[in-house]
């Protein structure tokens, strides 16, 4: 078991990057979910739920650690339209600690009250909010996308307004845990008030922490642009849409993180939006690599002031390539089979699009009866396979081999795969909302889990 080991690196930065802030004082603190499996990998699954909801509720500092919530200062492009009167705004880093791999990992908070950041808003977070984002960071996990896991819901007894759904509604906190909340915002911020020392500062941080130290902005730049890369293209396996892919939303770490309206795409569907207000589709199914690679450039651009240009470029150039490469990857995981060569691997890529975007056969549907590169039947979508769409796909799958193990996991013997669409999400919601029945939230965290343990069992 990993033992605890708590280390509040952030203060090394110094007061410039954050403000120390006090919690809200909820009226309630009801314990909704706890992560215990995360919270094994960071020495704090022996916590009583007593405890639990003094640290996670009431912000009673963790030991050895920050001894007051830090809202972390940055800016950050939202729909490309730069914002610099943005930061932590409803959260806070609470602690720092090392997990099992000694990686360095945040918690931070969504919901814990007001901030010098805070702007109009109230610094809450909704009930409804913050089960979503159980629901989200739960089936990014067992996809296989590097996503923040959802270490504790509590609910705090308030009633909140909000102008886009059903008010009063329930409020929440929320703690996350993640390997930094350091973002390319960050960044851009200190680029805008042209702290050039300080952005030397961030860099050497980040890559001492997070990149194995060493080389200067080109090398980071160069890190971020091969994780990015990696985080679009495990949203495109996943038929994930982020909603708002923001600069002040990608980590330096390109770990997925901050769940608002984000949906699974039901078909491979470029144009498929998470966000009722992303009226020009920017942040669509098929634009989120585009949409990353953009940021990406912004971080570039923020790194001029220390770096020349032509160090920087090579890694912007890099992202497309290692993007399809990334994507390979992911998607051939999904599958279960074992790449052979590049040019074929991407030529099956195409087949697989070019079939699915018929969009006869839902994604879920389509990778659970594909497993390991042959059909094994029967299927509701056996006559969509029969289809002129998927000849193509057909040929191209033929001749590859599943990875060992792939189908040894009883999940690939149900009728039905695991999904996580918007219907499922209201049913949940609708359950806990009218009874206060938490039973299917568990059930389908359960099942979540149980297709993960699948996706994972091929070595």
């Amino acid at each position: 078991m990993t033992q605890y080991h708590g280390d509040p690196a952030i203060l090394t930065l110094g007061p410039d990057f954050y403000d120390p802030v006090a919690p809200a004082d909820f009226p309630q603190t009801i314990l909704r979910f706890r992560n215990d499996r995360a919270a094994a990998s960071v020495g704090l699954v022996g916590l009583t739920d007593e405890a639990w909801i003094r640290h996670f509720a009431r912000f009673e500092a963790v030991p050895d650690n920050l001894r007051e919530p830090l809202a972390l200062r940055y800016h950050g492009h939202q729909f490309r339209s730069y914002n610099p009167e943005i930061g932590d705004g409803r959260g806070f880093l609470f602690a720092q600690m090392r997990d099992g791999a000694d990686r360095l990992m945040d918690l931070g908070t969504k919901g814990s009250g007001r901030t010098p950041y805070s702007r109009f808003g109230d610094g809450r977070l909704t009930l409804k909010g913050g089960v979503r984002e159980v629901l989200a960071t739960e089936m990014l996990e067992a996809l296989g996308v590097d996503t923040s896991q959802t270490f504790s819901l509590i609910e705090t007894g308030e009633a909140l307004e909000r102008n886009d759904e059903p008010s009063p509604t329930r409020g929440a906190v929320l703690v996350r845990l993640q390997h930094s909340h350091i973002r390319i915002g960050t960044f851009q911020r200190l680029a805008y008030f042209e702290e050039r020392e300080n952005l030397t500062k961030l860099t050497d941080y980040c890559l001492a922490h997070y990149y194995g130290g060493g080389g200067g902005p080109a090398a980071l730049l160069d890190h971020v642009s091969r994780e990015t890369a990696r985080l679009a293209a495990s949203y495109v396996a996943a038929g994930f849409v982020h909603g708002v892919l923001n600069s002040d939303n990608i980590a330096i770490t390109a770990q997925s993180f901050d769940y608002g309206p984000w949906r699974f795409t039901p078909f491979w569907d470029g144009a498929f939006t998470a966000a009722y207000f992303d009226h020009s589709g920017l942040y669509a199914f098929g634009r989120q690599p585009e949409a990353i690679h953009w940021d990406l450039v912004q971080l570039a651009a923020s790194l001029r002031s220390i770096a020349p240009a032509e160090a920087l470029t090579p890694a912007l150039e890099a992202f497309p390539k290692r993007f399809q490469a990334a994507l390979v990857t992911a998607i051939f995981r999904r599958l279960g089979l074992r790449p052979m060569e590049a040019e074929r691997d991407a030529a099956l890529l195409v087949a697989l699009e070019e079939a699915l975007a018929a969009k006869t056969v839902a994604i879920d549907r389509f990778f659970f009866d594909w497993r390991g590169g042959a059909r094994r039947g029967p299927s509701p979508a056996d006559d969509a396979y029969a289809g002129p769409e998927f000849a193509g796909w057909k040929r191209a799958v033929e001749s590859y081999e599943a990875v060992p193990d792939a189908l040894s996991h009883p999940y690939w013997s149900d009728e039905s795969p695991c999904s996580m669409h918007i219907e499922e999400v209201e049913a949940i919601w609708c359950r806990i909302d009218t009874d206060d029945d938490w039973s299917p939230l568990h059930a389908k965290v359960a099942a979540v889990r149980r297709m993960g343990e699948a996706h994972a069992a091929p070595a």
